[in-house]
This record gives structure tokens, C-alpha cells and sequence, in this order.
């Protein structure tokens, strides 16, 4: 159990880099936009690639962020029963929606979105828009951010499973929220 932990940490740390960079992105969008929003009303400037970086750059910020928000537990979810339930109830119910729900969606939308990047790469696929980007860099997001969210939902089974066996802590989302 103590090499799955730690394969388990290992997956942590990546995402928080990656969770760190969407972050980044977040501001290089926000100086893109207000540089192209003034480029555009006061220089009279304006282009499609300053656009569609932003478009690009949002995309990044979910992919990539998604799964630090998964390791952070902060994804919205509805939890009239669960938050009543003991804390063991709620590690269970965090398994087997990791096992039956997560893992099989997010494998599969990163399967199924695999071709897609892969035909935009071999086909050099751009943008049908004048002075538009290439398409490949951004549906490669699509693939690599279920990849990420795919292997934090790896992580977060393997310490609900070591609360339950006393092998690694119980994670402290399952503190009472302050309402």
C-alpha cells in the first residue's frame, strides 16, 4: 500500500503544477484581453489569433486545472445526503463513484478525443478564420486534461483506500464545511 501512496503523491504533485499553470494562464488571459480590447478601441487594431489565444488559454486553464480541483476537493457537487453521512460512508461513496463514474468517463472522453487532436496534428488543421491558429495545441488539451483527470481520480481511490485500511490520513475535506 505505501508504493500506491506514493504513486499517489507523485500524481499530486503533478497536477499541482499543472493546477499552478492554469493559474498562470488565468492572468495571461485576462493582460491578452485587456491588451487586445485596447489594441482594438484605441489603436484601431485587431486580430483573430489575439482571439482565439484567449479561447485557447481558457481551454487550457479547465483542462489543466480540473484535476488540481479534483485533488483540492472543490468541485461542485450537490451533497444534500452525502454531507450528513459518517466519514467512512462518504470515503465509500468517493471509491465507488471514483470506480464507476469517474475513471470510466474520463477514460473514455480521452479516448474518444484522441483522433480528434490526432487528425488536427497530421492534417495541420488551422483555423477556418483569417489570420486564425493552428487547432492541434488546443485539442490536445482535450486528451491530456482527461489524462490528468483520469490519473488524480487514480490518486484520490488510493488514499480514500488507505483511510480506510489506517495506511495514509483521511483527508480533511471530510471536515464539516463553515455555513
Amino acid at each position: 500500500m505505501q508504493n500506491l501512496i506514493a504513486f499517489s503523491r507523485a500524481i499530486d504533485w503533478l497536477n499541482e503544477r499543472f493546477g499552478r499553470l492554469a493559474t498562470w494562464l488565468v492572468l495571461l488571459a485576462c493582460l491578452i484581453s485587456a491588451g487586445n480590447a485596447l489594441a482594438r478601441y484605441s489603436l484601431n487594431l485587431g486580430s483573430n489569433a489575439w482571439l482565439e489565444i484567449q479561447w485557447y488559454l481558457f481551454a487550457g486553464m479547465v483542462m489543466l486545472g480540473a484535476a488540481h480541483t479534483l485533488q483540492r476537493n472543490e468541485h461542485v457537487r450537490v451533497d444534500i445526503l452525502y454531507g450528513r453521512l459518517s466519514t467512512r460512508a462518504q470515503i465509500w461513496i468517493d471509491i465507488l463513484g471514483g470506480l464507476l463514474f469517474l475513471l470510466p468517463a474520463t477514460i473514455i472522453m480521452g479516448w474518444l478525443s484522441w483522433p480528434m487532436f490526432a487528425g488536427a496534428w497530421l492534417h495541420g488543421e488551422t483555423s477556418a478564420n483569417a489570420g486564425g491558429l493552428l487547432r492541434w495545441p488546443v485539442k490536445l488539451l482535450i486528451p491530456a486534461g482527461f489524462l490528468l483527470i483520469s490519473l488524480q481520480g487514480v490518486a484520490e481511490i488510493i488514499k480514500r483506500v488507505g483511510a480506510l485500511t489506517g495506511d495514509c490520513p483521511t483527508p480533511p475535506q471530510y471536515e464539516k464545511p463553515l455555513q
